[in-house]
């Protein structure tokens, strides 16, 4: 774990943040343009302000990045994001060529760049080179007490959101 990676995954964090503070999943991203070290794009988890499920972390940061330069094909470009991406986001990061994807908490339920499957290792057309457990408590410590918060103030009941929920 370098210096440069754990940078960006507090600034992923920050956003995790942001997004238990809004009642979302607290899943944070940024995408950063290698060569200039400069974050194009930023995402966090908007599933249920938006009721789609499409808008995880990773989707909307990788759409935003697409926006600023102007195409989709994010060359020279890499993923922060603190939790292991789901099926959905590894095609798409698959499909913008992002070239690096950095994680943090793995993911035993959804997760897709190694835990339930690597997306990555099949013969697609593009691979991204992966690292996971970039600052691993932090990002599951996040995670586990936006849960614990969720179920102490539905007095344990079950809400619309659970562990399973990314």
């Amino acid at each position: 774990m370098t210096d440069h990676d754990k940078t960006y995954m507090k600034k992923a964090l920050e956003l995790a943040a942001l997004a238990g503070e809004q009642g979302e999943v607290p899943v944070g991203a940024v995408v950063v343009k290698r060569s200039t070290g400069e974050i194009i794009g930023r995402g966090f988890n908007r599933r249920e302000y938006g009721k789609s499920p499409l808008t995880h972390a990773e989707i909307i940061a990788i759409d935003e990045a697409s926006r600023r330069l102007g195409g989709w094909r994010l060359i020279d470009c890499e993923l922060f994001v603190t939790l292991e991406p789901c099926p959905m986001c590894a095609g798409a990061l698959i499909n913008s060529r992002i070239e690096r994807v950095v994680f943090g908490a793995y993911d035993p339920k959804a997760g897709s760049c190694g835990s339930v499957i690597n997306l990555f290792e099949l013969p697609y057309n593009h691979k991204p080179e992966v690292s996971g457990g970039v600052l691993a408590d932090e990002c599951a410590g996040i995670l586990s007490g936006f849960f614990r918060s969720l179920r102490k103030s539905k007095g344990g009941k079950k809400s619309g959101l659970n562990d399973n929920d990314k």
